[in-house]
């Protein structure tokens, strides 16, 4: 619009200076003259044109993104894959926070330990929680795990060893060879996956309310003393047998409480 407004200005301008010229002007100058004025109105029918477009393709490459260079091996741009959105979804996110909280877990019993999961979507248990299995590797007495999510976001694991029906024989084994066919149990390993958890709540609750010592039972069962009677509090799953009670003292007493092995149990004070 711009450009046909100065042109049609230019052209108006040309004819009154020719009829200016051609009307006041005689003799050898006229032409000369009639020629600046055509020569004139040239230059700036050129400069109207080529000036706007010279000024566009400045303004359309500076407005153009520029491209990140490659390599000069020819490799990909890391930088450029770098800066790309995150495309990773929210669940995946939070089954990888998850799946890290419970590695730290299992290692600090096995530090050799790897798993994988058994649930076809562990991000709906990342998610609302409950309990889920997964394979465990590098454990020799243990093949699987039960892990429990609470919606406290708290974690509890229970081992598992599953052998088939076939293997064991379709018979129960006589009961003089029932302690020795059960798999062995790593005290240490059993307070940090199941003991912690239930005795750590026990104990802070039992010491409010003024008691000072309680007795875990063969069978599980963490009693203390109510007058004349003895009451179960809680029930410990897994609790190991007799031959284990010595290293579970040991273990017991590493973890800031006192404990001492009876034909009856073991007496755990604080």
């Amino acid at each position: 619009m711009k450009s046909d407004k100065a042109h049609r200005g230019g052209t108006g301008i040309l004819i009154g200076a020719v009829i200016a010229i051609l009307a006041l002007v005689r003799g050898a100058w006229q032409p000369w003259l009639l020629l600046g004025v055509f020569l004139l109105w040239g230059l700036s029918l050129l400069a109207a044109h080529a000036l706007p477009r010279t000024h566009q393709a400045k303004s359309r490459r500076k407005r153009r993104p520029r491209r990140k260079r490659r390599p000069a091996d020819g490799g990909p741009d890391i930088s450029a894959w770098m800066q790309e959105p995150d495309s990773v979804s929210a669940e995946s996110l939070l089954l990888r926070h998850v799946n890290h909280r419970i590695s730290a877990y299992l290692r600090s019993a096995y530090p050799g330990i790897t798993w994988e999961w058994e649930e076809k979507r562990p991000e709906k248990l990342a998610l609302s929680g409950g309990t889920g299995r997964i394979r465990v590797f590098g454990v020799s007495d243990f093949d699987h795990a039960d892990i429990t999510l609470d919606r406290q976001a708290n974690i509890t694991c229970s081992m598992l060893k599953i052998v088939p029906l076939a293997d064991n024989g379709n018979s129960a084994p006589p009961e003089g060879q029932a302690s020795a066919d059960r798999q062995p149990i790593d005290p240490q390993v059993w307070y940090e996956v199941q003991g912690r958890t239930v005795l750590e709540a026990l104990v802070t609750d039992l010491n409010s309310r003024g008691y000072s010592y309680l007795t875990l039972h063969e069978n599980g069962d963490a009693c203390v003393e109510e007058g004349q009677q003895e009451v179960t509090k809680e029930h410990l799953l897994g609790f190991p047998e007799k031959t284990y009670w010595n290293r579970l003292v040991e273990v017991l007493e590493s973890n800031g409480l006192t404990a001492e092995a009876t034909p009856g149990g073991i007496r755990v004070s604080w």
